[in-house]
């Protein structure tokens, strides 16, 4: 008879001991980590913020990738692309464009994972920036139907991750900011 009695009696002791496993407290190791990243993402701002704001008048009137001067990213499923347009380092209007000075002798393309995204828009130089702090973005041409979830996820956290930065995020295909 006791044996019958000890069984329901102790069953809800077992499961309050086991709720009480789900919720723990950050270690001071997590929190070290999340205070080294949010001081990270604090000094990243700062570089940001020397980049002029985002002038509409600019890059409003501009609706397609070639004739974007400002960096641009194509995200893709497993990773992302900046594109940056290096400013011309000759200061003359003489012969911009043409067969010395080509344009696409200054644009670079780089892969880079969502996780350094931060990271690569602080690196690009200043000249880069003729719109002020804003990027244009698009998905990747000829995505697999079932990795378009996948793009627009990182396109999502890309936008979040610039957002943080306070660079505004353009979409050239249907003219409005993100």
């Amino acid at each position: 008879m006791n044996g019958r009695f000890a069984l329901p009696c102790s069953l809800p002791l077992l499961l309050l001991f086991a709720g009480c496993h789900g919720h723990s407290l950050p270690t001071p190791a997590s929190a070290q980590v999340i205070a080294q990243h949010r001081a990270e993402l604090d000094a990243d701002r700062e570089k940001i913020a020397l980049i002029p704001p985002p002038s509409k008048s600019r890059y409003m009137a501009v609706h397609g990738f070639d004739s974007w001067e400002n960096p641009y990213i194509t995200v893709q499923p497993d990773m992302l692309t900046l594109h940056i347009l290096l400013a011309d380092s000759n200061s003359t209007a003489i012969g911009t464009g043409g067969m010395f000075r080509p344009v696409g002798a200054r644009r670079e393309e780089i892969s880079i994972s969502l996780a350094k995204l931060a990271e690569a828009m602080t690196a690009v130089p200043q000249g880069s920036w003729p719109y002020g702090r804003v990027v244009a973005m698009e998905e990747a041409h000829k995505t697999p139907p079932q990795m378009r979830p996948t793009v627009r996820r990182n396109m999502e956290s890309a936008v979040a991750t610039l957002s943080d930065l306070g660079i505004m995020v353009y979409d050239l295909n249907e003219g409005n900011l993100r």
